[in-house]
């Protein structure tokens, strides 16, 4: 989903409201797409455009949108949900790429693991829907501060 007025729409046919609270909200996830930010991260950003709303507010919105399917909250065991748009019609939701010095997280947009899960499907007559993956290791700058410092 890419425009307000689909969110606007998607709202209304699941019986919500579109009010300005949800659209602020979405708009920051839309305008941070691959920040991976948290709750408040969130409220903060939204905060500097609609100065009236509550941290409530914004837990509760995005409860809602990802009970809907519109984000994905993703848990990086940093003691954060982190939440990120989902991407019109992503079959998977891609892999992603965790450095344990700076803690950045990147998107790994392939899908390795076709293979797998067809394995998998025809072994164990099992559908796969759905998998999470996440590689956790030092990004290049890291990297690159790692090998200085053991010279």
């Amino acid at each position: 989903m890419k425009e307000l007025s689909d969110f606007s729409k998607v709202l209304k046919e699941n019986g919500y409201k579109f009010t300005n609270q949800r659209k602020y909200v979405y708009e920051v996830l839309m305008e941070n797409g691959g920040k991976h930010l948290n709750s408040q991260e969130i409220y903060e950003l939204v905060k500097n455009k609609y100065p009236d709303i509550g941290v409530a507010t914004v837990y509760r919105t995005l409860t809602l949108l990802e009970d809907m399917e519109l984000i994905d909250g993703v848990d990086f065991e940093d003691g954060f949900r982190r939440y990120e748009v989902i991407k019109g019609e992503e079959e998977h939701r891609h892999h992603h790429l965790i450095c344990l010095e700076c803690g950045i997280i990147k998107e790994m947009e392939e899908d390795l693991l076709e293979n797998i899960e067809d394995e998998i499907s025809c072994k164990n007559h099992f559908k796969v829907i759905d998998h999470r993956v996440k590689f956790y290791g030092y990004c290049s700058d890291c990297l690159e501060k790692r090998q200085i410092r053991e010279q």
